[in-house]
């Protein structure tokens, strides 16, 4: 998973969420809303998993920095934008819109918990300044 962030012009932190749409532009339930994230290929570091998840998905290419988050087999990497960064969803129906979110507003969209409690640890590093 990769938390994107990017700060506005008065400093506020806002995460960008996708919407999945498998279920429709209607459905708000489990695994409606997330950050970016996919599978790895055989072979792949989860850090290049990151990074090309985050591409394909979103057309940003940033460099995910791990955050200490998650665990060994779903780490949490969190990658900063610009403020003017151009979001473009692949053709590939996977998402079906995106939106930039206040943390708060990200976490009260983001379900299961699992996701939930990542995306939380993830902003808590952002926050405070603990990037790696």
């Amino acid at each position: 998973m990769v938390v994107v962030f990017r700060r506005t012009g008065c400093g506020d932190v806002q995460v960008l969420m996708l919407h999945r749409a498998g279920r429709g532009t209607a459905y708000e339930g489990d695994w409606a809303w997330t950050p970016p994230a996919g599978q790895r290929e055989p072979g792949e570091t989860a850090a290049a998993c990151a990074r090309r998840e985050l591409l394909e998905e979103t057309a940003l290419d940033l460099v995910p920095r791990p955050t200490g988050c998650g665990t060994e087999a779903w780490p949490v990497y969190v990658a900063e934008a610009g403020s003017d960064a151009a979001v473009s969803l692949a053709d590939e129906p996977e998402h079906d819109r995106f939106e930039w979110l206040a943390p708060q507003e990200a976490l009260a969209r983001c379900r299961p918990e699992l996701v939930r409690g990542a995306l939380r640890a993830a902003v808590s590093v952002i926050e405070q300044g603990r990037l790696q």
